[in-house]
């Protein structure tokens, strides 16, 4: 067996929106890491199309309701097993809208999928892991957790994700237990390169305003993932690793006329 393959070491992976987009991507990437996982999903049939994939199980599950989540927790403790990782990736998607204009009830989905979710799930699995005391837990966050933009109900859960990811870091550290949080920039998955294309949501293209003047592919901020739940980083925890392109990078270029072009190689 290869080094990468003894990483999980078949220890178990709950994934939550692994079904599709970095949680589809996080799912074959830790399998190939060694993991086993459980692919949990509201969209029960890609779920359970992708764990038959990977070797893995597959679970619905919906994180807009505190019960299914603490059902979904106990059943697979109780039925698959322990859980050593988890990775919280379910959200949902907010349209361009300005505040005034946007239904408060659309604003508490957002808000409840992407912050209240993943509060709920990092207490019903982390306090299994803190009794143990052994585990990981890495929270999809966002870089516009740290830079605003016109998704006001989004954002301010991601922003809320970070300080979350912070504070459950203390808390259970010392029960054996690391929470870190990944900042995804933007995502070549499909809904976001249909934005590209209709060319309708950017005013400027979100190639342009990455240093690296192009866009993270999802098998990107899965390694990433991977990296922080593995042992290789037995000592970080607390921590909100962007995977942006550079795009928070770039910000300050942008009345500069953007990112200075590729050097080009002199003639000899």
């Amino acid at each position: 067996m290869n080094a990468m393959k003894q990483e999980g070491q078949g220890r178990i992976a709950v994934v939550l929106g692994g079904a599709n987009g970095i949680g589809a991507a996080t799912c074959q990437k830790l399998y190939e890491h060694g993991w086993k996982l459980v692919v949990a999903d509201i969209d029960y049939q890609a779920a359970q199309d992708l764990a038959v994939g990977i070797g893995g199980e597959s679970v619905r599950v919906d994180v807009l309701d505190a019960k299914s989540i603490a059902q979904t927790a106990q059943h697979i403790e109780s039925e698959i097993g322990p859980v050593h990782a988890l990775v919280n990736s379910a959200a949902i998607f907010q349209a361009q809208v300005r505040p005034e204009e946007l239904p408060l009830e659309v604003w508490e989905r957002i808000v409840n999928s992407a912050y209240r979710g993943t509060y709920v799930s990092c207490v019903e699995f982390g306090k299994r892991m803190a009794l143990r005391g052994e585990g990981a837990i890495v929270n999809i966050s966002s870089m516009v957790g740290q830079r605003p933009n016109h998704g006001h109900a989004y954002y301010s859960a991601k922003a809320a994700v970070n300080m979350l990811t912070e504070g459950m870091a203390g808390e259970w550290g010392r029960s054996g237990v690391r929470v870190n949080a990944v900042s995804p920039g933007f995502v070549a998955v499909p809904r976001m390169l249909e934005n590209i294309e209709k060319g309708e949501r950017y005013a400027i293209s979100p190639i342009d305003v990455s240093a690296l003047g192009r866009l993270v592919e999802p098998r990107e901020v899965a390694e990433v993932i991977a990296f922080l739940l593995s042992d290789r980083a037995s000592a970080i925890t607390g921590t909100n690793l962007p995977v942006d392109a550079g795009v928070l990078a770039t910000n300050g270029w942008l009345v500069h006329g953007g990112v200075p072009a590729a050097r080009k190689a002199s003639a000899v």
